[in-house]
């Protein structure tokens, strides 16, 4: 009778159980099968035929694909969304997720990655871009820390374009040039005024003689059309500036998602250093075919001119390190160590 009793309740125990077991199941497949698609903003100044929208669309297309369309990323070009210097406060304040634009369109307010776009003789956009990285890995800036970066890029060596040629530092001065962020301070040491921009102003600003020159890489002549607009090209890479770009995303956002999502984010973004730093060159020589086919010219400075003009930016070098250091920052440091990166990461 006793044994009848246990092995009566013993069978009620697994049915219990397998009815339990089964209701668990259900929906957890359900909960998996039904996971909501994180739809995403991202902004960006470039137009939307310029190679660097098409890279960042690339980006996110990858991201849609890893993650097996878990993530959808609308993309608002040509500043739709947000322009190019609010980019980075509208990702801080969710008007974006996501955001692309340019450092040293917000002077002032990234003190230590504005040592980037210093006029160190960058050769290369892979160059640039890896150093940008790597300096950032390096440093992790405060001024950064109220988003997620995903990565950042940086152009190849920035170069004199100009209406008229400019083969001595005698020929800058009392021009009008357009430029930005530290590449501004740079254009008063060679001789010049500068005329800050951004890039989408600048053709009209050359067409309409404004200015009378700009200082940019040489992707700007094709994939802003530049080259329609100037005559003339001085590579004086010797004295080559970059300027540093960013990738950033809104923290809470990124926080919000999954860490597999995250994970993925983090893995192309990555990936990308390579790849953009890789567009920025080929950029860069897609704009110095098109100024040639419009037989514009390019200016290569003689020795004793490229001596000249590093020697003349040198204060600009200078006035960042003494600068940085009276806002508590290393600036000497900060400098050598952007140097040392420049040569580790020249081919």
């Amino acid at each position: 009778m006793k044994k009848a009793m246990i092995r009566f309740l013993a069978a009620i125990c697994l049915f219990v159980f397998a009815v339990a077991c089964g209701q668990s199941e259900e929906p957890a497949t359900e909960a998996t099968q039904e996971r909501e698609t994180i739809e995403l903003n991202y902004s960006i100044f470039f137009p939307p035929t310029h190679v660097h929208n098409k890279a960042a669309e690339a980006w996110a297309r990858e991201i849609e694909s890893r993650t097996g369309n878990a993530v959808k990323i609308n993309i608002y070009p040509g500043g739709t969304l947000t322009g190019a210097a609010e980019c980075y406060e509208g990702v801080v304040k969710g008007i974006s997720d996501i955001g692309m634009s340019v450092f040293a369109y917000t002077r002032g307010r990234f003190p230590v990655m504005e040592a980037v776009d210093l006029p160190l003789g960058y050769p290369s956009g892979m160059t640039a871009t890896r150093v940008a990285n790597d300096f950032y890995r390096q440093i992790k800036p405060k001024e950064l820390d109220d988003v997620k970066v995903l990565y950042l890029h940086a152009h190849g060596p920035g170069l004199l374009h100009t209406k008229k040629p400019v083969e001595t530092l005698d020929d800058m001065k009392g021009m009008q040039i357009r430029s930005t962020g530290l590449s501004a301070k740079m254009v008063s040491a060679l001789g010049a005024t500068p005329v800050a921009m951004p890039q989408g102003d600048t053709y009209e600003a050359l067409q309409k003689g404004v200015v009378e020159g700009t200082f940019a890489p040489m992707e700007t002549l094709k994939g802003w059309r530049q080259a329609e607009v100037i005559n003339s090209t001085t590579d004086c890479r010797e004295v080559g500036y970059t300027t540093a770009m960013f990738v950033v995303m809104n923290k809470d956002r990124f926080a919000g998602m999954p860490e597999d999502v995250q994970r993925v984010f983090t893995e192309v973004s990555e990936q990308w250093i390579e790849e953009h730093g890789r567009i920025w060159d080929e950029a860069d020589e897609d704009g110095l075919a098109y100024t040639l086919e419009l037989d514009n010219q390019v200016i290569d400075l003689s020795e004793e001119q490229n001596a000249l003009w590093k020697k003349a930016i040198e204060p600009v070098i200078n006035e960042y390190a003494e600068t940085a250091e009276e806002e508590g920052l290393d600036g000497r440091k900060t400098v050598d160590l952007l140097q040392e990166l420049i040569d580790r990461y020249t081919d």
